[in-house]
């Protein structure tokens, strides 16, 4: 199975119900703040951004992150 590669400019949209993304997230990575997590409609990079900024991630490592899902996160 190849896997899929996120290249730099690569569009992102939230695939699920970011509510329960969040939890999960939130979950698995303790750093992260309700306030990292706020999703606004057509503000999806910044969302990225908060996220990439508290993990110590690349923008295409987030993406990676949320495109694998958090189904390991309990």
């Amino acid at each position: 199975m190849e896997k899929a590669t996120v290249k730099p400019g690569d569009s992102f949209k939230i695939s699920e119900n970011w509510e329960s993304q969040a939890k999960k997230l939130k979950a698995k990575y303790s750093s992260l703040t309700d306030a990292d997590l706020k999703f606004v409609a057509g503000k999806e990079n910044d969302l990225l951004n908060r996220i990439g900024v508290r993990l110590n991630k690349k923008r295409e490592e987030v993406i990676e992150i949320l495109n694998k899902g958090t189904s390991d996160a309990k």
